[in-house]
């Protein structure tokens, strides 16, 4: 079920993303006059496809190869290799027969189009949500085996300051700009008692290699629901109960309390718990009132699934600020631009061999997977993980690599430089290396998603 899930969420994720890339180079193609001969999403090799319709001059349809997409211009060298327009004169419809301006706009039209769904996706969630406004005086979340317990975080932990300074909530504690800097430590108070610790040199790396930044709120585990005929509801357990121990052993976050109840299936475990608040729908007495703070205890056996039947609230106690239009926009593209930022100086680092090529960079396989994961997480984390993959893909596209878009731009510009056309054989050699590169690093990616799968 998590196989097909993830290959679902990432088919999903790349139709979005690939749509809006190649509606970029359409919608500015169009603009200009130029002649679309087709729009594909999915690649359609070996003419296999699961849709195609041509609506006037233009084939539009899914490959079958959902692992991109392209918009074929007429006129212009593409990855289509196609070659039967060499030995005409330049049409007015064509791709070659435009000023430069205009084919720099165009190849500009995916990247572009890829970083204002970003902008919206953000802006969007700012809008409807408001900015996220976690108190620092939520204690720290840290996960096993992640970068920030290697700096020597614990759970329980309370972030203080970042790098020497005041941080006003857990947002701007962990914003992108803190983790692509120099350097980076955190001062904690640890009972009691302020401890600063320090980040490794290459933390996006160790962080992409765990795929979890590995720090986050603490989630109190609250249960939100009780069902019925389930042990815990059997036991006397209630919604708005705060569990606290089980088997003697304390809890504070909800993912310690279901890991412990899924590792006990068919074996009974003493859950501790207590109320705190009076909850919605029940009948408010002196007598309840006084419980608040007194602890229950039961014993519950969970079911062969490791399930007792609780579902616990699993957001932490964040506040919401209302933001207006203006302020929603401004946020969106302020988000827009530091992910972008730290995308580039991600990438810069991979290049540089500051961070390991290896761990850093993802396939398909590992993009199904965060897929799925941040789709379980909730519609507005998956919303994020888009925004994130469509600056990725942007950024990605923009590189000065022949075949894509970025490489295309340069011979373009170049083009305009020295006034004058690059010969066309020459401009198919390089689109050839071009795209045997890709290809090469295609395999070299996949085949490493595989191994550390």
């Amino acid at each position: 079920m998590d196989f097909l899930s993830s290959i679902f969420f990432f088919i999903v994720a790349i139709f979005i993303l690939v749509t809006a890339h190649e509606l970029g180079h359409f919608l500015t193609a169009k603009l200009f006059g130029m002649r679309v001969d087709k729009f594909y999403i999915g690649f359609d090799f070996f003419e296999k496809r699961l849709w195609k319709k041509k609506i006037g001059e233009t084939e539009y349809g899914v490959g079958l190869f959902p692992l991109g997409g392209y918009v074929k211009i007429a006129g212009m060298v593409d990855e289509s290799l196609d070659t039967n327009f060499q030995n005409s004169e330049p049409q007015s419809w064509e791709f070659r027969a435009k000023p430069v301006w205009q084919r720099l706009i165009v190849l500009a039209g995916g990247v572009s189009m890829n970083l204002l769904l970003a902008a919206a996706i953000f802006i969007g969630i700012t809008l409807v949500l408001g900015e996220a406004r976690t108190s620092l005086n939520t204690p720290a979340f840290v996960e096993k085996a992640s970068v920030f317990e290697a700096m020597g975080m614990k759970t329980g932990d309370i972030i203080q300051l970042a790098n020497g300074k005041t941080v006003a909530s857990w947002e701007d504690a962990l914003d992108p700009e803190l983790l692509i800097g120099q350097s980076l430590n955190y001062t904690i108070l640890r009972e009691g008692k302020s401890i600063t610790v320090t980040a490794p040199a290459n933390i996006l790396s160790k962080i992409n290699e765990t795929q979890n930044l590995g720090i986050r709120p603490i989630v109190p585990p609250l249960i939100n629901e009780a069902m019925e005929n389930m042990p815990a509801r059997k036991a006397g357990i209630q919604p708005g109960g705060l569990i606290t121990a089980i088997n003697g052993q304390a809890v504070s976050d909800w993912t310690e309390v279901v890991g412990i109840i899924s590792a006990h299936a068919d074996k009974p475990i003493t859950i501790t718990w207590q109320y705190l608040v009076p909850v919605q729908g029940r009948t408010i007495t002196p007598q309840l009132l006084r419980s608040e703070g007194k602890k229950y205890f039961a014993t519950v056996v969970p079911n062969a699934s490791g399930k007792i039947g609780i579902s616990l609230k699993t957001t932490p106690a964040t506040g919401r600020k209302k933001v207006t239009l203006g302020g929603s926009i401004v946020s969106g593209i302020n988000q827009t631009w530091k992910m972008s930022t730290m995308t580039v100086q991600g990438f810069t680092k991979i290049f540089t061999g500051k961070e390991d090529f290896r761990k850093s960079v993802g396939g398909p396989i590992k993009i199904a997977k965060i897929a799925s994961q941040s789709a379980e997480q909730g519609p507005v984390s998956f919303l994020y993980f888009l925004a994130m993959l469509s600056i990725s893909l942007a950024i990605i596209n923009i590189l000065p690599v022949p075949a894509l878009d970025g490489g295309q731009f340069v011979l373009n510009a170049f083009e305009g430089i020295i006034r004058r056309e690059i010969p066309f054989a020459i401009k198919m050699r390089i689109q050839q290396i071009g795209m045997a590169l890709l290809l090469a690093l295609f395999a070299y990616i996949l085949l490493n998603d595989i191994f550390n799968f």
